[in-house]
């Protein structure tokens, strides 16, 4: 990278940091296996100050999915499972009380997101993965749609994937996929312990926000079962490593870690998002970002915010960890990934459009949507400028088209649905369907 890209992206982000209040945060970028930018920004603890390095310890939250699909791609190869298994066939225990059948559900929905079940209610006492099986079995839950129809994160739905994994192997989740990928690829500081955690130097502490947006200190979550989607501890430099199977026929070093066709197939577009994004495989993908591929995932959890991601036909792998929880991490990812690619570091996909919606169309949106996972969005109207209340706070949208408007400080999207009735039924916020709940 020529000084002025190096020199423009940490103003970037010393400016970012401000605004966002976030105490420390880790960038790396490598081009075709080679490092080429690593550091540390801010603090781990603001008692201490201890500065951040290029092997601090952040979570990575549901950066680990793609983990996981990688573990599942690694038994598609050896013959042990399909994609287009149904679920039943190796969770032949589970019961959905939904009117969604086992038949319906594959492997593909599982990893895709669109099983159809929505997002529920976190249970993360549970901690073995058959008891989570018993508790999908009991709770009641009404479908998004058919599989395939609409995308929604739902961890519990996910996390059936490690049971898989175990039910296949014989071992369990987290020893497979350390034995199989983290250790292979020498990701010596990358861990689901938090015993481990614990026994390292050089670890962030996760910070919340708090009241009147003062930052507080947080514990590290502990998860339970849905460490098969956000469980993994890590550092810039490991994830670096674990980058290159994508840009490197599926290999590290000397070593053949996964097919590089199904690893291919893990960002190959399964359902649209807004934006003319692409979901895929616990992978997401903008195919034409400046005439390449972006393909990417975040992550976050009470002290994370995380991105994670390549660009294929450039060999660039970009890493973005932090310990501070809700902020905008991919637009310090995309500033990294810009600096890697020689573009403006300010550099944008295509803003999405302007569109004047008549009140009868902002009308249809407005209401409560909610999760069984405690996700809550309120749309109101004030005068005729629509407004969102998540969390508490109140956030400025504007409209892209009549069923889309865009937050207007963070430039993300929200895509409501329509189906017989008048009003919107629900809403995409990320990558959580929340229902209309009035």
């Amino acid at each position: 990278m020529d000084h002025a890209s190096v020199s423009g992206l940490e103003a970037f982000v010393q400016q970012f940091m401000e605004k966002e209040k976030v105490p420390g945060l880790s960038i790396g970028i490598s081009r075709n296996g080679e490092s080429i930018y690593q550091r540390g920004f801010g603090v781990t603890d603001l008692d201490t100050n201890q500065p951040v390095t290029p092997t601090t310890i952040f979570g990575i939250a549901s950066v680990t999915k793609s983990f996981t699909a990688v573990a599942i791609m690694q038994l598609v190869a050896a013959g042990k499972l399909s994609i287009d298994d149904p679920i039943g066939k190796y969770l032949p225990d589970l019961r959905l009380k939904g009117s969604i059948s086992l038949e319906q559900i594959t492997i593909h929905h599982l990893l895709s997101h669109t099983s159809g079940v929505p997002p529920l209610l976190r249970r993360e006492e549970l901690t073995r993965l058959p008891e989570h099986i018993e508790y999908l079995s009991e709770v009641p839950f009404e479908p998004l749609g058919v599989p395939g129809e609409y995308i929604s994160y739902s961890n519990d739905m996910f996390l059936l994937l490690g049971a898989i994994i175990e039910r296949v192997t014989g071992q369990g989740y987290r020893t497979y996929v350390t034995e199989q990928l983290l250790e292979p690829l020498e990701m010596d500081r990358s861990t689901y312990s938090l015993e481990e955690v614990a026994r390292f130097s050089d670890v962030s502490v996760p910070y919340v926000n708090g009241e009147n947006q003062q930052l507080k200190k947080a514990e590290w979550p502990t998860l339970g079962n849905y460490e098969v989607g956000g469980g993994i501890r890590s550092n810039v430099v490991d994830l670096l490593k674990y980058g290159q199977i994508y840009i490197q026929a599926g290999r590290y070093k000397e070593k053949q870690i996964a097919d590089e066709a199904l690893l291919t197939a893990m960002w190959q577009p399964v359902h649209r998002l807004p934006q003319n994004r692409w979901y895929g495989y616990a992978l997401k993908t903008t195919p034409d970002y400046a005439g390449v591929t972006l393909v990417e995932h975040g992550g976050g959890q009470p002290g994370v915010s995380s991105n994670f991601g390549f660009v294929p036909e450039k060999g660039l792998v970009v890493t973005v960890l932090s310990n501070l929880e809700n902020v905008p991490i991919r637009n310090v990812w995309l500033a990294a990934v810009n600096a890697g690619l020689g573009l403006p570091i300010a550099h944008k996909q295509s803003e999405a459009p302007q569109y004047a919606p008549i009140r009868a169309e902002l009308e249809k949106l407005v209401g409560t949507y909610t999760s069984g996972e405690g996700g809550r969005l309120r749309l109101f109207l004030r005068g005729d400028a629509p407004v969102a209340e998540v969390a508490g706070m109140e956030y400025k949208l504007r409209a892209s088209s009549h069923d889309t408007l865009i937050f207007v400080q963070y430039d993300q999207p929200l895509r409501f649905f329509f189906k017989e009735q008048q009003h919107a039924w629900a809403v995409l916020l990320g990558l959580r369907m929340l229902c209309r709940s009035e």
